[in-house]
């Protein structure tokens, strides 16, 4: 065999494996579980607040998306639910609202008695840090005491993948006019003073074998603006679950059934709806998809999805 025959197959061989490679990153994941830790319903076990967080387990990573607002919440209802966080050492923040980050120094000290590594990892969405003028950053506050325990922050600024088929949103467009921020907020800026739009909202998005599932704390983005951010950049593959906090709770009827259609087009089908996305927004979002009471209920502390039984919510959830 000639020098040049040689390197055409060593090309061809090499070009194949990464071809291969690519399929294989680009793989859905085949196990997905996440279980709210905190919300304000509670089914039996735990106790509810005003407030979010959830246990995201998947093929055999673990990731805590929020903290919960007051600081035992999270770690008692883990507790009391036998579910072990010590293992945990990814952290998602959705935004800085005391409501999600409330519980995160308490996890951090106690959990590092059983691992030193536990919550190290903390992933925030760029503008977090931010200095707030009328209301405290709790994140901004806390932020050196975490990072002198050997706690590291990454900011992220853009899209991009934590695991494999674990993606972060990055910024949101606000194409469409949803305002899921009170509009009394500001934030002082080396140019002056803004308004605090809530611009480091981000959000989750799991790839799997159904289509995609988003994993929202407030949606202060906009939960369709952040829809049509998830499919734009995924080449329009469906988002057939939705799980978290929308901020619906204010939505007149009208903008309840605008929003409806819209996730009828992305293809929603499956819904927890937690914390602030309102019960009657739950109900009425449920009533015009047409969607069966095991397929769209309300989030409680305790509930759990995973791609094989799909929604499992206690009884008062239903």
């Amino acid at each position: 065999m000639t020098i040049g025959k040689h390197f055409l197959l060593g090309f061809l061989m090499v070009l194949n494996s990464t071809i291969l490679f690519a399929q294989q990153e680009n793989k859905p994941v085949s196990k997905l579980k996440v279980t709210t830790l905190s919300t304000m319903l509670v089914n039996g076990k735990g106790v509810g607040e005003w407030g979010y967080s959830a246990l995201i387990e998947v093929d055999g990573r673990k990731i805590l998306f929020d903290t919960g607002a007051k600081p035992q919440t999270v770690f008692q209802n883990a507790q009391e639910m036998n579910i072990d966080l010590s293992d945990v050492q990814d952290v998602f923040l959705s935004h800085n609202h005391w409501d999600h980050i409330g519980g995160l120094l308490t996890l951090r000290k106690e959990l590092k008695k059983q691992n030193p590594n536990a919550l190290k990892r903390i992933h925030v969405g760029e503008g977090i840090f931010s200095k707030r003028i009328n209301s405290e950053n709790t994140i901004l506050a806390i932020r050196e005491e975490l990072e002198a325990d050997g706690v590291e922050f990454i900011v992220y600024s853009n899209q991009q993948e934590l695991f494999p088929g674990v993606w972060i949103t990055g910024p949101i467009d606000r194409i469409h006019d949803e305002r899921n921020w009170s509009g009394n907020g500001k934030i002082e800026t080396d140019s002056g003073i803004v308004e605090d739009t809530i611009a480091e909202d981000q959000s989750l998005v799991i790839d799997t074998r159904d289509g995609l599932v988003l994993i929202s704390g407030c949606g202060h983005a906009g939960l369709v603006n952040t829809l049509d951010h998830i499919t734009t950049n995924s080449e329009g593959e469906k988002v057939f679950a939705i799980i978290g906090g929308f901020h619906l709770f204010n939505a007149s009827d009208e903008h309840l059934e605008w929003t409806a259609s819209k996730l009828k087009n992305f293809g929603v089908s499956k819904i927890i709806g937690a914390h602030c996305t309102g019960i009657n927004a739950l109900y009425t979002l449920r009533d015009l998809l047409d969607l069966s009471r095991k397929d769209a209920v309300v989030g409680s502390v305790g509930d759990s999805f995973d791609l094989i039984t799909g929604i499992n919510a206690g009884s008062i959830a239903r």
